[in-house]
C-alpha cells in the first residue's frame, strides 16, 4: 500500500522507533542566515503527534515566534509597540503604548498568545465598553 504524500507547508509525520515515538515536522521558513528553521513535535499516538503538528503550523500561519508556546500576549504587544508602529505619526504612538499599557497589558499581558481565544478577547471587550 502506497502512503499519499502530504502537501506542501503542511509538514512531515513519521515513527522514529529509537524513541518509540511520532515525530512532526513543520518548516517555519528561513532565518536571515538562509538555514532553515524548524520545528520538532512528538507524541506516543499518532493522533496526539499530528494534533501537535497542526498547533505548530497553526503557530506559524499566525505568525507567533518558532517553537516559542510560552509566547505571551505582553511580549507580543511589547514588539509590537516597538517594531510594528514604524512610520507612524508621533501622537498615533503615544495613543496606541497608553492604550497597551493602561488597558490590554493588565487585563491580558499574562496569558499565554496561542492559548488566547477569540471569547476571552470578545469578553474583555465587553468589559472594557461597559466599564
Amino acid at each position: 500500500m502506497m502512503v499519499a504524500r502530504r502537501s506542501r507547508g503542511e509538514g512531515s509525520l513519521f515513527w522514529n522507533e529509537k524513541r518509540q515515538r511520532w515525530i512532526g515536522i513543520v518548516s517555519q521558513g528561513y532565518a536571515a542566515s538562509g538555514k532553515r528553521r524548524t520545528t520538532w513535535v512528538s507524541g506516543r499516538t499518532k493522533t496526539e503527534a499530528k494534533t501537535k503538528l497542526r498547533e505548530a503550523q497553526r503557530a506559524r500561519d499566525d505568525g507567533l515566534p518558532a517553537g516559542r508556546r510560552d509566547y505571551t500576549v505582553r511580549q507580543a504587544v511589547e514588539s509590537w509597540l516597538e517594531h510594528g508602529l514604524a512610520g507612524r505619526d508621533r501622537n498615533t504612538v503615544r495613543n496606541r503604548t497608553i492604550l497597551a499599557r493602561r488597558h490590554v497589558l493588565p487585563a491580558l499581558g499574562s496569558r499565554r498568545l496561542a492559548a488566547l481565544t477569540a471569547d476571552e478577547v470578545d469578553r474583555w471587550l465587553t468589559g472594557e465598553s461597559k466599564g
